[in-house]
């Protein structure tokens, strides 16, 4: 999984490098042959996009480095925690299958929640067989953990 996460990561990385050490000068360039800068918004808008990603790739840098750092041995092997599954039971008997990642990874169609949102945090550190009641958005949720898988397990 943090493999996975960190390919991601740099392959985004990649791709904006390529924008701008190669799409972005050439951009600038095309507008400056417009004339004069201070009323050119093609120059502008693309002196402001080399800018945002900069950020970007600063971000993703700090990022990538954070998750490298990450010892997923020292992960619990019963209670929820990154990379953990999850299959509760919510009020209405309906089953649910939740996989904890980050929140990069985040796909709530896809029931991939991330650590940091309201029922991840409510989750984490819980085991089988817990009830976990979890404040949201649209009101207090109620689950009973039925089944955990942590990433010792897969």
């Amino acid at each position: 999984m943090k493999a996975e996460i960190l390919k991601k990561f740099e392959k985004e990385i990649k791709v904006l490098n390529r924008e701008l050490k190669l799409d972005l000068p050439r951009e600038i360039q095309r507008a400056r042959e417009h004339g004069d800068l201070r009323e050119n918004a093609e120059y502008q808008a693309a002196k402001e996009r080399q800018r945002l990603v900069e950020a970007q790739i600063s971000l993703l840098q700090k990022r990538v480095s954070e998750i490298a750092l990450m010892d997923l041995d020292n992960l619990p092997l019963n209670k929820a925690s990154f990379g953990s599954v999850l299959r509760v039971k919510e009020n209405d008997n309906e089953v649910i299958e939740y996989h904890l990642v980050m929140a990069e990874d985040a796909d709530g169609a896809k029931g991939r929640i991330s650590v940091a949102s309201p029922i991840g945090r409510g989750l984490m550190g819980k085991s089988e067989g817990d009830i976990v009641e979890v404040s949201t958005p649209g009101g207090v949720r109620e689950f009973k953990i039925i089944e955990l898988k942590t990433i010792h397990n897969e």
